[in-house]
């Protein structure tokens, strides 16, 4: 007896694993990965030559393009599968968007940035020094990706939208008469009885602030509450619960998202998607003075400058003096951040960097 409970001490020592599930696990992490082929000299040499800016242009068309395409997507199915509405929901709309934003971060932001949003990329130029020089060719870029998702998504739903377009004929609608119709699989159209411009541009410009001003603060990188891994989640779900909460009164929240689509649907179902109600200019116009509205609260209301110098995020203007000579007017050298300068991070012993000196 004494020696089966020694013998159960002695299973009991660490960096072992208890027979079972454990065992395959270790089995697993025992094996050994056969490395990939090493990286040839002529792959450096042919990255090293792309164009970068085709590559960032070709990483923003992708990203919307990975936003749009399964967004549309779910929204057709929603459309033309009305007799059977479980194959699409408003709520499932929302997390269509939600995920293929997240994909089109993941996928794409390493190469571009990943502003998928032309009102984002005229935000970063004001706020971040992003070259205005650039800004014409992503929002090109940008446009062109939401276009081809959208012509894509046709060609992919052509014997849905046409049946669908039978229907809406025979019962006396047109192609583009507003949400529910052909043209509102693409393109936000406002309903019949939406007709009060100043109603929808209201509702238009505080959607597109409210995503502006979460994405500006998930982008903080002197947010505690944000990590790289949920950056792109938390900005996708921003978008999700405005299609939630707003899908039925019409938003559009992307102006690329919107042209892009809006030309393909004025393509297959007539020029009526930029008259309908004259309601187009407010998708196309709004979008860019409300992010920056958004943007700008944050920057000038929420943004903490000294918290991002501490975390290593930024650096003073002029140099490390010119910080300490800031800590010490505003009387935080004599609250103990004197390391505050010292390698670009908050060292000090009561860290800059868990915001103590707020």
């Amino acid at each position: 007896m004494a020696q089966s409970h020694d013998n159960d001490l002695h299973r009991l020592q660490t960096g072992q694993l208890e027979i079972g599930v454990t065992e395959a696990v270790q089995r697993h992490v025992s094996r050994n990965v056969i490395p990939s082929r090493p990286v040839s000299q002529r792959k450096l040499d042919f990255e090293h030559a792309r164009p970068r800016w085709l590559r960032e242009m070709l990483a923003e068309a992708t990203g919307v393009f990975f936003y749009v395409y399964p967004g549309i997507a779910s929204t057709a199915a929603f459309l033309t599968n009305t007799g059977n509405p479980a194959y699409s929901s408003f709520f499932q709309i929302g997390w269509a968007y939600a995920i293929g934003i997240a994909f089109a971060i993941i996928t794409c932001a390493p190469t571009s940035g990943g502003h998928f949003n032309p009102a984002i990329t005229i935000c970063f130029c004001i706020w971040n020094g992003f070259p205005w020089r650039k800004a014409p060719y992503y929002i090109f870029a940008q446009i062109f990706g939401s276009f081809v998702a959208a012509l894509l998504l046709v060609g992919q739903y052509w014997q849905q939208i046409q049946a669908f377009k039978e229907l809406t004929l025979a019962a006396g609608g047109t192609l583009a008469s507003g949400p529910a119709s052909p043209a509102g699989i693409l393109s936000p159209l406002p309903g019949a009885s939406q007709t009060n411009l100043g109603f929808l541009f209201l509702i238009e410009f505080f959607v597109d602030s409210f995503i502006g001003l979460v994405i500006w603060a998930v982008l903080d990188p002197a947010n505690p509450f944000i990590s790289p891994i949920s950056a792109p989640f938390v900005i996708g779900l921003a978008y999700a619960t405005m299609v939630w909460g707003f899908a039925d009164i019409t938003i559009s929240t992307n102006m690329a998202r919107d042209v892009g689509t809006r030309i393909v649907a004025a393509i297959f179902f007539g020029g009526e998607v930029f008259t309908l109600h004259h309601y187009s200019w407010i998708p196309i116009l709004v979008n860019v003075p409300a992010t920056i509205f958004a943007t700008g609260y944050y920057e000038l209301v929420l943004r903490d400058s000294l918290m991002r110098i501490g975390s290593g995020h930024a650096v003073h203007q002029e140099g490390e003096e010119g910080l300490r000579r800031h800590v010490t007017r505003t009387g935080l050298m004599e609250q103990g951040y004197t390391n505050t300068t010292r390698n670009g991070t908050a060292e000090n012993a009561n860290g800059v960097g868990s915001k103590e000196y707020v």
